[in-house]
């Protein structure tokens, strides 16, 4: 799945929302931005079946509640957090 999304052209804003997804959720979760970079990778799908798909939606909800959005969903995919 990461290929394909690779494959697109993301935009300059999707890119930067999926930073500061990173490095919001990093202090949040007591982890460094890279090992959530990992999680959210590597790991599973979330960043690139979830939050850049849905960047049009998501950028436009408040820090907070994206932050809790994606917790949940880490949570939901057993995911450490």
């Amino acid at each position: 799945m990461e290929e394909t999304i690779l494959k697109k052209d993301l935009t300059s804003e999707e890119i930067a929302f999926a930073v500061f997804c990173i490095e919001n959720l990093a202090p949040a979760l007591g982890k460094d931005a890279g090992e959530i970079y990992s999680l959210l990778a590597e790991k599973s799908d979330i960043l690139y079946g979830y939050i850049i798909p849905c960047y049009d939606i998501l950028h436009t909800q408040s820090r907070e509640y994206i932050m809790s959005d994606i917790i949940h969903l880490m949570r939901e995919r057993r995911i450490d957090v």
